[in-house]
């Protein structure tokens, strides 16, 4: 039988990584001092390996909650006899200064450092260690790493220093307290360094020293930075091939420099928003680009106000399908192109509209391609954007017809994971998940897809008790059978959705679908997941929900599922028919019966309940009081549901 896009098996590499990963004391590691990992004295370890087992480390922590963060794990790296490592990407606030000292001594190429906040500028000093071997460097959205820690002398990269108590003094204490820039960090030595990644760079940091002794850079991005003036940029007009100036602010004099960069194939000069600059673009500035920057395959105007002048009136477009010639380009700056741009960054400008643009990829607002090409560009560096076009999606799918529906499943699904500390993302990603799995798109999705759809939608409920997004996942997980698809994530599933069913939390929207899918879940399942979910509080919660309705005299929904819910978890459980007793659960049953007495369907579902303890013989002598045998016998004549009741 042929597999569905995207159900792919993983590679071996992948589950043993994984499964390394998660037995270190039983694979490669053994149990040192302090409770420290330490690497066996026999395993030794190339490159190719030691890449994969940081970056999947790494990549765990940040998507699996089940996953156990090991303090000393980045120690198991520190020696270059044993453990080889090139390329390293580390990203948030799980990543510290002892971590990145711990692999002082290996000779990165690549060190990836994205919204890395809690390092300070004692890693600062670490990276001079590799300034000899380095060829790319990212320091994106690691503005604190040139501070020092609470006002501390810097350290030599070379210092043998424990400074687990400095991480843990950190720790305590907010990251805004650092107030000393670095000013004794430079770029001096790094003479094989091609990409930089500067971006959020605090305006304190003289940008221009900063990447003076740079020689050899080709590749550099200078986002959000505060630039007084672009002129050293020419230092490089000869190497650089990429520049990236998103949310700098453009003059004269940067248009100027920037049409020196004659070896420029990638530029860009897109801001967030139109509304957040009084630089306008027109003709002859784009033309002025396009003309004087020949070699360019790519290029990002995003957020500008275009003037109209840029584009070809309307009657005088050529005729027939939209075409990437640029000799028909709408835009007449781009009519210069020698050929058609590989990407163009359109998103929030009004050219994105236009019928005829010559470039392959563009990211824009027109139409789903447009969109879909906005959110794959923009994910990772530019949450604000990439939120954005995700809503812009969410609307696609819910009221017209979504056409690549598995690359938008795995672009929204990304970004979930790049960003689950980002509430905007969070939001809008749940909200397109449920249109992008409900029934009309169900049968173009893999196994595995909507594994990975579960695991993010989890990750959001865990991570944001915030109203909107609560109920997003919760919805979204209604479009799964219930409990097939649920039961690899089985136990975590059912604590998240008891933690929403709170006593505290008053939303009945969210109180209603939680307490659906908490019925569903116990319902055709084992009686081992019905106990664990039994010892996880799950009778207490149902009858303290239905405690609440009680005092409020309302037998809605909520009340109903909730007792449908205590019949399915006590079939064959005596551990919860126990549960059920012990926590009030026959006088809540009375007092049902007398609140609502012609409520048919309760009755049933609180019966059925009954039979459950009854089947338990150590439980009967409990039921076999007068005031519960006379309730029971009255019952006898219900006509209730037919005979169900009776």
């Amino acid at each position: 039988m042929a597999t569905r896009a995207g159900d792919d098996p993983d590679s071996l590499m992948d589950l043993a990584t994984n499964f390394c990963l998660r037995n270190l004391r039983k694979t490669m590691c053994y149990q040192g001092n302090r409770n420290k990992l330490r690497l066996r004295s026999d395993v030794f370890l190339p490159s190719e390996i030691c890449d994969k087992l940081v970056n999947t480390y790494v990549e765990l922590v940040h998507t699996d909650s089940n996953f156990d963060v090991e303090e000393s794990f980045f120690q198991l790296f520190s020696d270059p006899r044993n453990t080889r490592l090139t390329r390293v990407q580390l990203r948030e606030g799980f990543v510290w200064d002892r971590d990145l000292d711990a692999i002082r001594k290996q000779d990165l190429m690549e060190l990836h450092l994205t919204y890395c906040h809690r390092l300070s500028s004692r890693s600062l000093k670490t990276l001079t260690c590799f300034r000899e071997t380095l060829v790319s460097l990212c320091l994106f959205g690691c503005s604190q790493i040139f501070y020092r820690k609470n006002g501390g002398a810097p350290l030599a990269c070379n210092e043998d220093t424990d400074d687990d108590d400095d991480d843990e003094e950190e720790e305590k204490s907010p990251a805004s307290s650092r107030q000393a820039l670095e000013t004794d960090f430079s770029f001096q030595g790094f003479n094989r360094l091609r990409l930089l990644n500067l971006g959020g760079l605090p305006d304190e940091v003289d940008a221009e020293s900063l990447l003076r002794p740079l020689t050899s850079i080709t590749s550099l991005d200078l986002s959000n930075v505060h630039l007084p003036s672009t002129a050293f940029l020419t230092q490089w007009k000869e190497r650089l091939a990429s520049l990236v100036l998103y949310n700098v602010d453009l003059t004269e004099e940067t248009l100027e420099t920037l049409v020196e960069l004659t070896n420029l194939r990638h530029l860009d000069i897109s801001r967030e928003s139109m509304r957040t600059t009084k630089f306008k673009m027109n003709r002859k500035i784009l033309t002025a680009v396009v003309q004087r920057l020949v070699n360019l395959v790519s290029l990002d105007i995003s957020g500008h106000v275009m003037l109209d002048n840029c584009t070809v009136p309307h009657f005088e477009e050529a005729m027939g399908r939209p075409s990437m010639e640029p000799c028909k380009s709408s835009i007449f700056p781009l009519q210069e192109l020698s050929r058609p741009l590989q990407f163009l960054g359109l998103y929030d400008t009004t050219l994105c509209n236009v019928t005829h643009i010559p470039a392959y990829k563009v990211t824009g607002s027109k139409n789903e391609e447009q969109v879909l090409n906005a959110i794959e560009a923009y994910t990772e560096f530019r949450p604000e954007l990439a939120h954005r076009a995700i809503n812009q999606l969410f609307d696609i799918a819910r009221i017209q017809h979504c056409n690549q529906l598995l690359r938008a499943l795995k672009l929204v699904i990304a970004a979930l994971k790049c960003h689950k500390c980002d509430k905007s993302i969070q939001v809008t990603g749940s909200a397109a998940l449920f249109y992008l799995t409900n029934t009309e798109y169900r049968g173009d999705q893999s196994v595995r897809l909507r594994r990975d759809v579960i695991q993010v939608v989890l990750n959001g409920m865990e991570h944001y008790q915030e109203v909107t997004v609560q109920r997003n996942c919760c919805l979204t997980l209604c479009n799964f059978s219930i409990p097939e698809e649920l039961e690899f994530q089985y136990r975590r599933v059912n604590r998240l959705l008891l933690k929403i069913l709170e006593p505290a939390r008053q939303d009945e929207s969210i109180q209603r679908i939680a307490v659906h899918l908490c019925n569903a879940l116990v319902c055709q399942v084992d009686n081992q997941h019905k106990e664990a979910v039994g010892k996880m509080g799950f009778v207490k919660t149902m009858l303290n929900l239905i405690q609440k309705k009680l005092q409020d005299g309302m037998c809605d929904q909520v009340m109903e599922f909730s007792w449908s819910a205590l019949w399915n978890i006590t079939d064959e459980t005596p551990d919860n028919c126990q549960m059920f007793l012990n926590c009030r659960g026959m006088s809540l049953f009375l007092e049902c019966l007398q609140e609502f007495p012609d409520k048919q369907e309760l009755h049933r579902n609180m019966l059925g309940l009954l039979g459950n303890v009854a089947e338990v013989k150590a439980l009967r002598p409990q039921l076999l009081t007068p005031q519960f045998i006379t309730v029971f016998s009255e019952l006898l004549a219900s006509k209730a549901d037919g005979i169900e009741v009776s």
